[in-house]
């Protein structure tokens, strides 16, 4: 497949890709609603195992979108996986600040947890996944020192605002229709 098949591809398997997201919005809400809830310390672990649930999360809503988490047999689905494992890496980062400086952790998960939303854009040729990185990373930055006394708080309700932004783009961007039917292109219609 060339690039663009491939691209194609992507857009046709993962439809609007939107259960990761979702999952992602899901996980960061739930750990705003226990930050204002339970000690600081009881929202951290639930900040640093409940990262874990967003995966089957996104597994469950999957099955409503009818997308394709992960397909192996697109090399630039397998780029994205790719780049999910790049930020899973950074768990040899977050661990020891859970450990040393956990003042520092929703910080590190807040920002760290976006990154591949660098790669994602790339892939769809949109700027929606460059404008979710860039804009948490800002926003996460900027809560975590401007409020120290709810930091978790902060960061967790800033990144459920980015996703807000992110998946309202996905759902009205728009995917011209050869990408998404191969047969539209080889009957000659057009959009």
């Amino acid at each position: 497949m060339t690039l663009e098949e491939c691209r194609n591809d992507f857009e046709r398997s993962a439809k609007r890709s939107l259960s990761m997201p979702i999952a992602g919005a899901f996980y960061w809400l739930v750990i705003a609603v226990i930050s204002t809830q339970a000690q600081d310390n009881i929202g951290l672990l639930a900040l640093l195992f409940g990262s874990g649930t967003i995966f089957p999360i996104a597994l469950l809503v999957s099955k409503i979108t009818r997308e394709e988490v992960f397909s192996s047999k697109n090399p630039l689905a397998k780029l994205m996986g790719l780049s999910v494992l790049m930020v899973n890496l950074l768990w040899a980062l977050h661990i020891p600040l859970f450990l040393y400086a956990p003042e520092f952790l929703s910080l590190s998960l807040g920002i760290g947890l976006g990154l591949h939303w660098i790669v994602y854009s790339w892939i769809i040729q949109h700027p929606l996944g460059l404008i979710h990185a860039l804009l948490r990373t800002v926003l996460v930055l900027s809560v975590w020192l401007l409020f120290p006394d709810s930091r978790l708080t902060a960061v967790s309700f800033s990144v459920v605002l980015v996703y807000g932004l992110s998946i309202w783009q996905m759902l009205n961007r728009t995917i011209p229709d050869h990408k998404l039917n191969p047969q539209s292109v080889a009957s000659g219609s057009t959009v």
